[in-house]
């Protein structure tokens, strides 16, 4: 699956994730005052991103959530609920 800055960003907006302009977009999310996941997107311009599986392992999503998460399919409860499951939480 390849996604564009602008799908990262959507992401980052429906899950809650807070996030920081450095040399890259960093993006955490964080539950409990606690940080539970960390990622980052490169700020080139136009195109697909760089390393988009490891966004994808990084916001602990397989590839069929991180998928169902682009398309708008995915809320912050849901996602709270994968991580759960995971043991992440």
């Amino acid at each position: 699956m390849t996604i564009k800055a602008k799908d990262f960003d959507h992401i980052v907006n429906k899950f809650g994730l807070r996030t920081r302009n450095s040399g890259d977009r960093l993006a955490w999310f964080e539950c409990e005052g606690r940080i539970v996941t960390r990622t980052r997107r490169s700020n080139k311009k136009g195109g697909d991103l760089p390393f988009q599986h490891s966004i994808r392992q990084q916001l602990k999503l397989n590839d069929n959530e991180f998928r169902r998460a682009a398309a708008c399919n995915l809320d912050r409860n849901q996602y709270v609920a994968i991580l759960k499951q995971k043991g992440v939480l």
